[in-house]
């Protein structure tokens, strides 16, 4: 199957702020040629006799040039850092959107541990990538060909050596290479599916020491960790053997020009020059120069494994921004201006909507409830009761069809400002860790310490030692039952006046009969004056509701004048 390329940042790929500083520090390396003809220039002279004193003003031109090489070097890094970070950074925002852009029903979203350890862990890959392969990459289009080039002056034989021997190691390094984004692209999969599963398990940390699954789910974690280390250590066995073989060809090429030029000096290998014997400066330049002809290719192999694990990262990221199911109204603003009435009527007609590859959840659907009315949606597990709650709420795309909140159709631009006038009570809800009194106000504009307080005695958690405003919770509600958890939910919604709508999703799933009678008197407190929805499988709450919507039927739900 074939595989796309993985985008490449627009540092590496065309003109941008970064490529005077890759210029520079690329442009640095051929100060060497100058350095290095007045050393040899220098030792020549002490050869002819020359003394201190002769020596002056070749070792203050060569501090100079290395001053000005050092400084050129220098200042493309900072710079190239900072434009590289800016770039990651909007790599990474890029991401979150589009994380953010997809409904939290896509079943094709990947993990919540799995993309925080690509965002946060594995992005940083990318970073060395921009820094070290771009600059390694343009020295090794002007160094060599230039140095080639001002041997060749000299001796051609030195400077066909050079040439010979360099596509050795490009060569060898494409091989290695290969196997390295391999390699990379494994491990980086390794580390992201043990965060994943890491997260996971620590969300239900306590349900584990209940079943006493926490032994098994250490074995899992061993396992987990000791692939990581075997991925990670085929990983740095094939970066040693992309070392191993650049210097070696370097050596190789560096050991061939010294054994020719120092026989040609000794007069053993006459022919190699044009037409004249070199002298001591000239065969102590060329041999100067052959290790900086190789220094490019050297640092272009070693940033390779670089380069690999960015391409790797890169993907990774990719794959956050694959297009899925989008929310809609998602990154918009609410809509202040509109207005929807206190307890809105919600009117659904034509409703079509189905999950990729599956057969349709809804097909022409129709359902209606009036201003302030109390609805219970029933039916067998699967009829889409869930679904039709998400869609109200503007959290999943219809296919086709048309809802409407208080007479406002819900599509892309309105659904920011209809979700804001709407409360959610999910079947999990999802708890930071922090204080109950946070958890309440989710630090939302206009919600008071007395309005919390309010809502947790209301909701009846002011009752319950460990869920006083006060007190301290565990992320994912440890120390919360499940009755308790739907309470706090509860309080949140108290605590949003200004939503009229109330979607409510199996609220008393799962607890035991007192609780689960002490939340419906809740519920139905919270609900007046306000227009409720909720999907539920248990009877005595939906004998409670107004009206009951049976999903899965042929009919229009339409509720009685």
């Amino acid at each position: 199957m074939h595989r796309s390329q993985p985008r490449r940042p627009a540092l590496l790929t065309g003109p941008g702020p970064a490529r005077g500083a890759t210029l520079a520090m690329s442009g640095a390396a051929l100060l060497w040629i100058p350095q290095a003809a007045l050393l040899a220039h220098a030792v020549g002279r002490l050869a002819q006799g020359a003394g201190l004193v002769d020596m002056l003003l070749p070792a203050l031109a060569f501090l100079v040039l290395g001053v000005l090489r050092a400084s050129s070097e220098a200042w493309g890094a900072r710079r190239l850092f900072a434009v590289s970070r800016s770039q990651l950074t909007a790599m990474r925002q890029a991401a979150v959107q589009a994380l953010a852009a997809r409904s939290p029903l896509d079943r094709a979203r990947l993990p919540s541990g799995q993309a925080a350890s690509i965002v946060a862990e594995q992005a940083e890959a990318v970073l060395p990538w921009l820094l070290r392969y771009g600059p390694a990459r343009m020295r090794v289009l002007l160094a060599p060909p230039v140095i080639a080039l001002v041997v060749c002056y000299f001796s051609w034989l030195a400077a066909l050596i050079l040439v010979l021997a360099a596509p050795l190691i490009p060569l060898f390094m494409a091989v290695i290479g290969w196997r390295a984004k391999a390699a990379s692209e494994a491990q980086l999969q390794l580390v992201g599916g043990m965060s994943g599963f890491l997260l996971d398990r620590l969300r239900g940390l306590s349900t584990l020491r209940a079943l006493g699954a926490v032994d098994a789910t250490a074995r899992r974690v061993r396992a987990s960790g000791e692939a990581v280390r075997a991925s990670t250590m085929r990983v740095l066995r094939i970066a040693f053997l992309s070392s191993t073989a650049l210097e070696l060809f370097s050596a190789l090429g560096v050991a061939l020009v010294a054994v020719y030029v120092g026989f040609h000096l000794l007069g053993e290998i006459g022919p190699g020059s044009w037409g004249s014997r070199l002298t001591l400066a000239e065969g102590l330049f060329v041999l100067l120069l052959a290790p900086a002809f190789f220094e490019p290719l050297r640092e272009l192999a070693a940033v390779w494994h670089d380069k690999a694990a960015g391409e790797a990262a890169l993907e990774a990221l990719d794959k956050l921004q694959a297009a899925g199911l989008p929310l809609p109204g998602a990154l918009q603003e609410p809509d202040e201006a509109l207005c929807i009435g206190r307890a809105p009527s919600v009117d659904i007609e034509g409703l079509r909507f189905a999950h990729p590859g599956e057969a349709p959840l809804f097909d022409n659907q129709d359902v209606y409830v009036r201003v302030g009315e109390h609805v219970a949606l029933v039916g067998p597990s699967g009829s889409g009761k869930t679904t039709l709650l998400s869609m109200i709420a503007g959290l999943v795309p219809v296919d086709s069809g048309t809802v409407r909140i208080g007479g406002v159709p819900l599509d892309a631009g309105s659904a920011a400002g209809l979700r804001a006038r709407m409360a959610w009570i999910g079947q999990k809800p999802h708890v930071f860790a922090g204080s109950v009194r946070a958890n309440v106000a989710l630090e939302r504009d206009g919600v008071t310490v007395d309005a919390v307080s309010h809502a947790v005695a209301r909701a009846g958690l002011g009752r319950i030692e460990h869920a006083t405003p006060g007190e301290s919770l565990g992320e994912g509600g440890l120390g919360l039952s499940g009755g308790e958890l739907v309470r706090l939910a509860l309080a949140r919604a108290m605590c949003a006046p200004h939503a009229g709508l109330l979607l409510v999703d199996e609220p008393t799933a799962h607890l035991d009969r007192d609780t689960a009678a002490g939340v419906i008197e809740a519920l139905l407190q919270l609900a007046q004056g306000r227009t409720m929805i909720v999907a539920t499988h248990d009877l005595a709450l939906a004998a409670r509701l107004g009206r009951v919507v049976r999903l899965g039927e042929p009919l229009i739900q339409r509720s009685a004048a």
